[in-house]
């Protein structure tokens, strides 16, 4: 899991989300090691990651193409993937002016979580992304303008990938000045 944040205002929505995805290959002991040192803020470079990796005998295979956030009909849809052993769960996030859901997707079944208004700053990632998102947030935001927050996101997912090497150094941002029917892009993911 890695980084998707945005920021849902009155007169619109921002989503931005890195595009890095690492596979992990070996004894889940060890990549259950390898992962807790890496989503709690231990590896810091890429080149740390591969050498730790070698280290404890992880084998790892490294992405950056991987599209994490989209829009479709005036919805910002973003969505990170936490791994706890063999489990696999998804955090899906639906923004539009206005509004925002939370959901759940586990064994392909979704499952709304939290809901939330306009004027909030929502963050999925793993402990250290979040930590870090939400100092960025929280030493920078005084309220503003789309375009204000468009360049915290910005800020924010540029430090987070000088920190840790589970961010990439590219990522997408979208955004939206509608207020569209989120129900509707629940239920749409919902049917498969």
């Amino acid at each position: 899991m890695t980084l998707v944040i945005a920021f849902i205002g009155k007169q619109g929505a921002v989503m931005a989300g890195d595009m890095r995805e690492i596979a992990f290959l070996g004894d889940n002991a060890c990549i259950e090691e390898l992962e807790r040192e890496l989503y709690n803020g231990l590896i810091a470079s890429d080149d740390e990651l591969k050498e730790r990796a070698s280290e404890i005998g992880v084998t790892i295979r490294v992405r950056d193409d991987k599209a994490k956030v989209s829009q479709r009909d005036g919805v910002l849809i973003g969505e990170v993937t936490e791994t706890d052993g063999l489990a696999v769960a998804r955090k899906r996030l639906y923004v539009t002016k206005g509004s925002y859901v939370i959901a759940e997707v586990i064994d392909s079944r979704l499952r709304v979580t939290r809901r939330g208004s306009a004027s909030n700053f929502v963050v999925l990632g793993n402990n250290i992304t979040k930590q870090i998102a939400n100092q960025c947030i929280q030493g920078a935001w005084e309220g503003g303008t789309i375009s204000d927050a468009i360049r915290l996101i910005m800020l924010t997912m540029q430090i987070a990938a000088s920190v840790t090497a589970s961010v990439s150094r590219t990522f997408i941002l979208v955004h939206t000045d509608l207020a569209a029917n989120l129900g509707s892009a629940i239920e749409q993911d919902s049917r498969g």
